[in-house]
């Protein structure tokens, strides 16, 4: 957290090679995925899944419809919107985060109602899940979450 989700490469080896691992494995699960009916969705996270760039490089490697994105809104710490844009055509999943009573690790001030018509313009036809990462009262928290989350998408 203090390193905002930078992950060092591994001595004695590169980026590249972690990015080859990663499509490698990911490609594998690929056809087990597509076997059983089930759509990946790999989440904008830390490390390689840090950009929006991170994780098309790895989609976009492996070009397979069973694998997409869980598209997490907390997880982009500057610039939120231009890179959820990034993500957005590719999004199977909606991760909503909200921090009522601030966050426990950091506070992310989002305009849902935003980033809903960016995944209106997308065609988003999925879910958005609600993560709740605020210090108030779960219960009260996620109620105040819920009715934000279905005011902006509707």
């Amino acid at each position: 957290m203090e390193n905002k989700g930078i992950e060092p490469v591994l001595e004695g080896h590169t980026e590249k090679e972690g990015y080859n691992w990663v499509i490698d494995s990911i490609g594998k699960l690929v056809g087990e995925a597509e076997k059983a009916g089930v759509i990946l969705g790999l989440e904008n996270h830390w490390g390689l899944g840090l950009t929006p760039e991170g994780v098309l490089k790895i989609i976009n490697a492996i070009k397979s419809p069973w694998l997409q994105v869980t598209l997490d809104t907390g997880n982009f710490l500057e610039n939120p919107y231009e890179r959820l844009s990034m993500l957005a055509d590719k999004t199977v999943l909606l991760q909503a985060k909200t921090y009522y009573g601030g966050g426990r690790w950091y506070t992310l001030d989002l305009d849902y109602e935003k980033i809903a018509k960016i995944m209106h313009k997308a065609n988003y036809r999925g879910w958005v899940s609600l993560e709740f990462e605020g210090k108030e009262d779960p219960v009260s928290g996620c109620k105040k979450s819920l009715a934000l989350l279905r005011k902006a998408f509707g």
